[in-house]
C-alpha cells in the first residue's frame, strides 16, 4: 500500500482514567457525549487492561507492542530503571520509517525528556517531572508567557500525587487540557499534505491534582457521584498513618473529601471530553475523519479511594481496568460495537500497524485486534484466555503484585507477602467480596493459581519452583534480563559513536 493511502492515525490518550468514567462503559453521571459517540463509530472493548498500571511501564508497553517483562520495565519503583528509549522498534518509529509525519502532544513520560523513541517531534506537557538538566516543558514555557498575573501554573497547592481537590487556580485557557488540543491542531493545520499522519494527543489529566476548572468541578461538586467500593477485605488498608499523609496511597478520608476528589475527576473528564469534541470537529471539517483511525484508551486508572486505596500501581479494577475504544477508518467498514475478549495496551501496537498495511515487528509479543473487531468467531476462539499484569513494589512491599484476568475473575498474587485474592468480577464487579479464603472456591483459586505458575516459570527467576509460587519477602527485587540487555546495547551503541 502506497504511503498516501494509508490511513491518518489519531491517538488519543488520557492519564489515570478508569474504565467506569465513560457514558459508553456504563457510568450515567459523567457527560463525555464526544468520547461515546467516538465508540458509536467504532468498538469498545469492554475488558480491556494495562499490564502494569503505572505511567512509565504502560506507556513503554504502548510504545513498543511488548509486555513489561520484555520490555524490561516492570513498574515505577523498586529495582526498576528509568530508561525508556533504546528500544529496537517503536510504533511512532515504524510508522515514520513507512512514510507516516509523526507527532507527539503532551504527556510523553520518556527518559530522557527530550527523547523522541521514533517521533519526529514531540511537543512535551511533562506536569512537575524534571528529569533532565534544564529541562522545561513546552507547556510551561506556553503558561509564562499567556498567564494573566503572577502566579504559577502549580500555585493551587495541590500535589501531583495528591487525593485532596479544588477547582483550578487559572483562566480555563491556560489549563494544560486545552493547551494539548491547542497543539494538536496547530499540528494538522502544519503538518505535511503529501504524506499520512500519526498525532499522539496524549493528556497529563485526568491524573491528580484533580483540578478541573470551576464550571466542571462546580457541576459535579453538586451532583450524586457513585461512592468508592469498600470490600469485606479492604480494612487492611485503614491505616491511620499512611491516610494522613496529602499523598497517601491509603487510608481512610472523610466522606466529603472522598466526594470532592471524585468531583474534580469526573470534572477533569468533562472537560477532556469538550476538548476531545474540538479535535474531532476540526478533523471533521477539513474533511479528515473519515480516513482518520481513532484509538482511545488510559494508561491505567486511579482508585479514587475504593477499599481505602488512592493512586494506581493495584491489580483492581480501579487501578488495572481502562478504557479503549478503536474507530477504524470508514473505508474498513462496520465493525463490532462492543468486544468482551480481555486485551491489553500492548495490542494498540500491532492493531494500528495492520490496519495501516504495515508488517508487525518481531520484538511486538501483543496481538492485533483488528479481526476482533471484525468479528470472526474462529479469530475470537483463537484469542487468549486471560492476559497477566504485574507491577513491582512502589509505595511499599506489600503491594507488589502479579494479576490474571479473563474479565470475568480477576486472580492476584502479592508475592513479598506471600498472599492472594480471587474476585468474581461477573457478580462482583467492585471486588468487594474476595473469595479467596473459601472453601467452595478452592478449584478455581487452584486453577487460576497454576494459570500463573506456569507463566512465571517461563523467567526462571525464582518466583516460582515449577509447581508452586514461591514468597518473595526478604529477598532482592526482581529485574527483567531484558532491561539489562537494553542498556547494555545502547552503552555499547553510544560508546561506537563517541570513536
Amino acid at each position: 500500500m502506497p504511503a498516501a493511502q494509508r490511513p491518518n492515525i489519531l491517538m488519543i490518550m488520557t492519564d489515570q482514567q478508569r474504565w467506569d468514567t465513560l457514558g459508553c462503559y456504563g457510568n450515567e453521571v459523567i457527560e463525555t457525549v464526544n468520547l461515546d459517540a467516538l465508540a458509536a463509530d467504532g468498538t469498545v472493548f469492554e475488558h480491556a487492561y494495562s499490564p502494569s498500571p503505572s505511567c512509565v511501564p504502560a506507556r513503554a508497553s504502548l510504545l513498543t507492542g511488548m509486555d513489561p517483562w520484555h520490555t524490561g520495565i516492570l513498574g515505577m519503583g523498586a529495582g526498576q530503571g528509568p530508561m525508556e528509549t533504546g528500544f529496537v522498534s517503536t510504533l511512532p518509529g515504524v510508522l515514520a520509517d513507512a512514510g507516516y509525519h509523526t507527532q507527539g502532544v503532551g504527556k510523553m513520560h520518556f527518559y530522557p525528556q527530550r527523547s523522541l523513541n521514533g517521533f519526529h517531534h514531540t511537543v512535551l506537557d511533562e506536569s512537575g517531572r524534571v528529569e533532565d538538566p534544564n529541562f522545561v516543558s513546552d507547556y510551561r514555557l506556553w503558561f509564562e508567557q499567556n498567564k494573566t498575573g503572577p502566579y504559577d501554573y502549580v500555585e493551587h497547592g495541590i500535589h501531583w500525587n495528591s487525593w485532596m481537590a479544588r477547582p483550578y487556580h487559572a483562566p480555563e485557557y491556560l489549563h494544560p487540557t486545552n493547551w494539548t488540543v491547542n497543539e494538536s491542531i496547530a499540528f494538522l493545520k502544519r503538518r505535511d499534505p503529501r504524506k499520512p499522519f500519526f498525532l499522539k494527543t496524549s493528556f497529563a489529566r485526568p491524573h491528580s491534582p484533580y483540578d478541573a476548572p470551576s464550571f466542571y468541578f462546580d457541576l459535579y461538586e453538586n451532583k450524586s457521584l457513585p461512592g468508592p467500593f469498600v470490600g469485606d477485605w479492604a480494612h487492611i488498608h485503614d491505616k491511620s498513618y499512611d491516610a494522613a499523609s496529602p499523598v497517601a496511597w491509603r487510608g481512610v478520608r472523610k466522606p466529603e473529601e472522598i466526594h470532592r476528589a471524585r468531583a474534580g475527576y469526573y470534572g477533569l473528564i468533562h472537560h477532556i471530553d469538550h476538548q476531545i469534541g474540538r479535535l474531532i470537529q476540526y478533523l471533521q471539517r477539513e474533511g479528515l475523519y473519515g480516513n482518520t483511525m481513532i484509538v482511545f484508551l488510559s494508561d491505567h486508572g486511579d482508585m479514587l479511594g475504593d477499599h481505602h486505596l488512592w493512586r494506581k500501581t493495584y491489580g483492581y479494577e480501579g487501578s488495572a481496568h481502562i478504557p479503549m475504544i478503536i474507530k477504524p477508518p470508514q473505508s474498513f467498514g462496520k465493525v463490532k460495537s462492543r468486544v468482551g475478549k480481555p486485551v491489553t495496551i500492548q495490542d494498540v501496537m500491532p492493531t494500528i500497524l495492520e490496519f495501516s498495511g504495515l508488517a508487525i515487528p518481531e520484538t511486538v509479543n501483543g496481538q492485533s485486534m483488528k479481526r476482533l473487531m471484525q468479528g470472526e468467531n474462529a479469530a475470537a476462539e483463537e484469542w487468549r484466555t486471560f492476559v497477566h499484569g504485574e507491577h513491582c513494589a512502589c509505595y511499599s512491599d506489600e503491594q507488589e503484585m502479579h494479576y490474571l484476568t479473563d474479565g470475568q475473575f480477576k486472580y492476584i498474587w502479592f508475592p513479598r507477602l506471600h498472599s492472594e485474592q480471587l474476585f468474581d468480577l461477573s457478580g462482583d464487579p467492585g471486588e468487594c467480596r474476595d473469595l479467596a479464603g473459601r472453601e467452595d472456591a478452592r478449584p478455581l483459586l487452584l486453577q487460576w493459581r497454576q494459570r500463573l505458575v506456569q507463566l512465571l516459570s517461563e523467567r526462571n527467576v525464582g518466583l516460582t519452583n515449577g509447581t508452586e509460587l514461591v514468597g518473595q519477602a526478604g529477598k532482592p527485587y526482581v529485574v527483567s534480563p531484558h532491561y539489562k540487555a537494553r542498556v547494555n546495547a545502547l552503552t555499547d551503541k553510544e560508546a561506537a559513536e563517541k570513536t
